[in-house]
This record gives structure tokens, sequence and C-alpha cells, in this order.
């Protein structure tokens, strides 16, 4: 075996890493150019942000494969029957029956629902004051995912999933529980104090909740629901048996962490970039303008401009950082190098989205690019590829253009600190700005002629 240069893992590493991933990545990548390896004790982990090479990682299915073995570590926070854990039929099983909901006319069901929920949290901000806008983004796409994957939208059953699911997906970020995953000897329950026993009791209510909610749908089928429980219901598994309650719950925890917390920080960026940038935010008004009062969602989702922010957004700060961990199997050459079994390879999606000869001048936000050139999917990847490609792509970009449309269609906004150059800063897998993104409300747009004089500014 011939491995590509790079780090020894070391304690020095590790926390320049857990301190700056980006920047370590940033300074790795720079170093030892488009493959390196890190030695994790015995098992080398080859990073490749080359895009030939991310396409034969991807391709190469019989000598690399994408074991839901390599995310076990994950099990306690995400279940350990949900899709990053699955391998072969099952995965592929699964995986076919989430993308009804999640794509096509199903998700095009959601758009007045979106721009809906947008309007409302905004509107319930104080004019001429501060928010944040991290927090306050958090709040519509968890009524998205409230909607999209649970086909709730009011009454008792959706304030209880509501709240609760705002205590799970805010304790499931802290510090607190990450040192209870990294460490399993704290996995002790000492009741609600315990950082673990209060994660268990969190689970068990959301499993006492989820599984009143099936058997409710179970007895009272409604085909006209188009949500993702409504589907798995009544699904059956890769044996022709009805899916389980314990494997229909596995299903959702990396569904409710995507949907939250990756769609909140693509958005929070979106504004800040937008808002930073004065030409960007002018050119979005004019496209906006140009669909008049009322647009139809799928007029404001087909709008170029807007889609090639979202992309820069994106590439800038992907939802996932690198691909899914894959093994390989069978000996292998990756780039001129010999590959042997139990090696773990990675594509660095951030790295790969910082390539100059791809992106040039890549640290600068320039949405155009994406109206002059169109990328492949191993060199624009925000979703991740392959057989692990992220299910709600779809779904996500749906809603952050409409969120995006709805906000700047009708409210002004302005960065409280024009100065201040934002940081990412790591929350679970995604980076959103570390300040939370502070924001004014100036005002609200008038419904017609919004680009013109705004309503109750300051």
């Amino acid at each position: 075996m011939t491995l590509p240069d790079g780090p020894k893992a070391s304690p020095q590493l590790l926390s320049q890493f857990k301190s700056d991933p980006l920047g370590s990545m940033d300074a790795m990548g720079e170093r030892y150019g488009d493959i390196f390896t890190i030695m994790a004790g015995s098992t080398p982990l080859v990073i490749v942000s080359n895009p030939q090479g991310i396409k034969q990682i991807f391709t190469s299915a019989k000598e690399i494969i994408a074991s839901g073995q390599l995310n076990h570590g994950a099990a306690p926070l995400v279940g350990f029957n949900g899709l990053l854990m699955l391998d072969g039929l099952r995965h592929k099983h699964r995986r076919q029956l989430l993308m009804p909901p999640l794509h096509g006319t199903r998700v095009l069901a959601y758009g007045l629902r979106i721009c809906q929920v947008a309007d409302k949290v905004m509107n319930d901000l104080a004019i001429g004051k501060s928010f944040y806008a991290y927090p306050t983004v958090q709040k519509i796409t968890l009524e998205v995912i409230l909607q999209a994957l649970f086909g709730l939208h009011e009454g008792e059953r959706y304030e209880q999933f509501r709240q609760l699911l705002t205590n799970l997906l805010s304790f499931a970020r802290s510090r607190w529980l990450g040192l209870t995953l990294s460490y399993p000897f704290l996995r002790q329950d000492l009741g609600g104090w315990s950082p673990w026993g209060y994660w268990q009791n969190l689970q068990r209510q959301f499993d006492k909740l989820l599984y009143t909610e099936i058997e409710e749908r179970r007895s009272q089928a409604d085909p006209s629901r188009t949500d993702v429980l409504s589907e798995l219901v009544f699904a059956r598994d890769e044996t022709g048996q009805p899916i389980t309650n314990q494997d229909i719950r596995d299903l959702f925890p990396s569904l409710l962490f995507g949907g939250q917390d990756a769609s909140a920080t693509a958005i929070t960026w979106s504004l800040y970039w937008i808002h930073r940038l004065p030409n960007v935010r002018e050119r979005l008004l004019e496209e906006l303008n140009t669909l008049g009062e009322s647009p139809d969602p799928m007029s404001i989702v087909a709008l170029p401009y807007l889609s090639a922010v979202c992309n820069e957004v994106l590439r800038i700060y992907p939802t996932q950082v690198v691909t899914f961990p894959r093994l390989v199997e069978s000996p292998i050459e990756v780039m001129g190098y010999e590959l042997s079994p139990g090696t773990v390879v990675r594509g660095s999606i951030y790295l790969t989205h910082q390539r100059e000869d791809l992106y040039p001048q890549p640290k600068q936000f320039q949405p155009e690019r994406f109206l002059e050139r169109q990328y492949s999917p191993y060199e624009f990847l925000p979703f991740g590829g392959g057989a692990r490609r992220c299910p709600g792509e779809a779904l996500a970009l749906f809603e952050m253009k409409l969120i995006l449309g709805t906000i700047l269609s009708r409210y002004q906004l302005t960065l409280a600190d024009e100065k201040r150059v934002e940081k990412p800063k790591a929350r679970g897998v995604n980076f959103p700005p570390a300040s939370g993104l502070e924001m004014l409300l100036l005002g609200q747009l008038p419904r017609q002629g919004r680009s013109q004089q705004l309503v109750g500014t300051l």
C-alpha cells in the first residue's frame, strides 16, 4: 500500500481541528494538496478534494463501500436503524421510501406553507429592534419540519411536538451531550439533572409522542396526507413486511437534525452575504420585483439569480463539509496511490469548493460564477454524493429559496454591525455564523411597489 503524505494524528492536531475545523482543512489542503492521509491509530484516513478522485470514490461501489458500520458512534444520537447506520438492500429500500414525500409534487405542496411560516415568524419581530438571525430562522425551519415530516401545523399534538423538538434539537447540539457521546463511561442515567439522564428522558418523550401518532395514523388512514410519517406507516420493508414502529422512529433523527440545522445555517449565511454586499441585495430585489404581487412559490424557486446566490452560499459553507466515510473493501488505485482494504476514504466537500481551478477567488462571494458555468456533481456537491447523498436535498433548496424570497420581498433588514466579519463556528456538523448574526428589522415593505418606500421604518 502506498499512502499519500499527510499529518499524523496527535493531541495538538486534534486541538487545532476542534478549535478551527475549516481553518485546519485549509492548512492541510495547502500543505498536502488534493489528497492526503491522516493516521488515526492504525487506520489510515485518506481525504480527497480532487473531483476525479471524488468521482472514483462514489462510483467504485465494489471496491469502496459506504459502510454504515463507520457511523455507529452516532447511533445514540440518530438511532440504530436510521439511514446512516444501514447498508446494502436495507439502506437502498429505506432511502427509496423517503424520496417521494421529499421530492417532486409532494415538495411543491409545501410551498405556500413555507412562505406563510416565514412571514409569520418575521412579522412577530419588533420594528426598530435587533434580533439574531440564526435562532429566528431555526424557528421557521422547525415549522417546515413539522409540516413536511409529520404533517402537523396546528392543534395540541403540533404544540407538543414543537416544544419537545425545540428542547431535543437544542440539547443535541450542546457540549454536554457531545462530551457524553465522546466518552461512553459518562452515559449513566442519573436522573434529569445529569446530561445522559436528561437526554434519555427527552428520547422517551419523543418515542411516546411519535408512537402515539403512528398508531393513530395506522387506525385512521388518510390518503390525502403527503408527509413523510404518513408515507411510512403503511410502507413495507425489503422483505414485504410492515415497517415496525421502531424502524420508523429511527428514520427521523437524521432528518430532524439536517432539516433544522443545515437549512437554518444556509439561510442565515445567505442573509449575511446578501446584506453585506449591496449589489447582491439590489439584484435580488430587482429579480423578485419582476414577479409582481403575491408571486407563486414556483416562480420564486425558478429565479436564476436567487438560485445562484443559494448555490454560492452552499459552496462556501456546504451542509456537509466532508462526504460520508467509505471503506476500502478490496485493493484499488486512487489518484496514483494503492489503497489497501481497511483504509477509510472521505471526500472533502469544503476543500473541493475552495479549489482555485474551479472557483477563482474562492473566498469571495460571487454568485455570478453559477450563472456562467455549470458544475459537475463531483465539483459542486453541498449535499454529498453517491448512494449517501442527502435525501432531503430537494426540500432544503426549495425551502431555502422560498424563505429568502419571502423575507427579502417583505422586510427591510440590515446588519447590526456592518463592519463585523462573520466567522463560522461548528455546531454539530454545521457551521453557522459564530455570533448568530445580529440584524435590525427596519420595517416592512408594502405589498405593492416593494422596492420603494418602507412601512414603519426608523
